[in-house]
């Protein structure tokens, strides 16, 4: 029970990486604020950690939107301990030259600015309780690009930069900041993107052949990385990125 008594908000948890997040930690004690921007998925999750899950469907774009989520963690359960950002999206893998300005615009919003405005939100309740922690699942795309997929390599950059710098900002207010860098996994929602449109075995033997362990990412394999960020654990650890990659980023 290595998150007994503490709240946690996952983003994006109706599917893939935040489902497994969201399910390891209720596992281990937490109650969970299942967030997603497709209800039926939510609510699935949710449902499934019973009285440990609360689900809010949520834009997490939206400062308002923010707003009802860390108000929702508090009149639940009474406080906030953990905010897990996993939202993501991506552009279709392609040329730079063909990434249209609203693709541009959504990949930054979904995988940047929902990092911000979750920081403009829950940092007051962290304070309020006495700390906290954010876990931020970037990607090995914002440290080792790959072609095809500029953007959104830059926004996950970005997010690993963002993150560091709360880090040593947010510090004093015992606030630890953190990432996640997940390789590629075909049991997400944007693996086909990733991949151009369709994954095919051909591309799956592609990815995998650049990844030294021999196997792709799971949602545990990245839940226990945030498992272990979010507990007392960690409690010195701050500033950090996890590569969950099996050696991709060596």
């Amino acid at each position: 029970m290595r998150l007994k008594n503490k709240v946690a908000i996952v983003t994006g948890a109706g599917s893939g990486f935040g489902e497994g997040i969201a399910r390891r930690f209720a596992a281990e004690g937490a109650k969970v604020v299942v967030n997603d921007i497709n209800a039926q998925g939510g609510e699935r999750v949710a449902g499934a950690l019973g009285a440990s899950g609360l689900f809010v469907k949520a834009d997490v774009t939206q400062g308002a939107d923010w707003a009802r989520l860390v108000q929702s963690a508090v009149s639940a359960f009474g406080r906030l301990d953990i905010v897990v950002n996993n939202a993501g999206w991506t552009h279709r893998n392609k040329p730079y030259l063909e990434v249209t300005e609203a693709e541009f615009d959504r990949v930054y919003a979904v995988n940047v600015k929902s990092v911000y405005l979750s920081a403009m939100h829950a940092v007051p309740a962290f304070r309020t309780g006495g700390g906290g922690c954010l876990v931020n699942i970037a990607s090995t795309a914002g440290i080792r690009p790959r072609p095809g997929l500029t953007v959104y390599n830059s926004s996950k950059g970005a997010v690993v930069l963002m993150s560091k710098s709360m880090a040593a900002e947010f510090g004093p207010d015992r606030i630890r900041v953190n990432c996640v860098n997940p390789v590629f996994s075909p049991d997400t929602a944007l693996s086909a993107e990733f991949a151009g449109g369709a994954l095919t075995e051909e591309a799956k033997k592609r990815f995998l052949s650049t990844i030294p362990l021999g196997r792709f990412s799971t949602p545990l394999d990245v839940a226990n990385a945030c498992l272990y960020l979010a507990s007392d654990e960690a409690s010195m650890v701050s500033g950090v990125c996890i590569e969950v990659d099996g050696a991709r980023c060596v």
